[in-house]
């Protein structure tokens, strides 16, 4: 995924909201949502693109669940509500990101058993700037497909 990763997280995270009935920390999936992302830095300003990004550590599901499985037995001993709903929001949108970056982007999803990496579906480097390849694939309509149904849901909930 290119640009949905946000208008997924905030669908996502409001679907959660709406069912729990909690709007406290709604922030906490927004950021959840592009937070696996945060390796572009990396990617860019220090390993100059020699890495594809969905290699590193953000980007690699066994670390996410070892964190989701290390807060969860933490929160056994505490047994607090507040934790377990940002938990819920929290996890819930970092694998959203993951399993939309599954579709055409390819992850890990067996590291460290395999460093095969799992895409639905392959975007040939059709043009020489990546961008176009990928805005010019069809796959590209499911992305605006998320954002037009994100942008519905948000005038709906805000009556505009």
């Amino acid at each position: 995924m290119f640009l949905a990763h946000l208008p997924a997280g905030y669908l996502l995270t409001k679907g959660i909201q709406d069912r729990i009935r909690q709007t406290k920390y709604f922030w906490i999936g927004l950021v959840a949502s592009v937070l696996p992302d945060i390796d572009l830095f990396y990617f860019y300003f220090i390993d100059h693109r020699q890495t594809p990004h969905h290699e590193y550590w953000t980007h690699l599901p066994i670390f996410w669940i070892t964190l989701w499985v290390t807060v969860t037995i933490g929160n056994l001993y505490y047994k607090s509500r507040i934790v377990s709903t940002i938990a819920l929001i929290f996890f819930s949108n970092i694998f959203l990101h993951l399993i939309l970056d599954t579709f055409a982007g390819g992850i890990s999803w067996l590291y460290p058993w395999s460093s095969q990496s799992i895409s639905l579906v392959t975007v040939p480097a059709t043009h020489a700037f990546w961008v176009f390849s990928f805005i010019t694939h069809w796959s590209f309509l499911a992305e605006l497909a998320i954002i037009v149904w994100a942008i519905v849901v948000f005038c709906k909930s805000k009556r505009l």
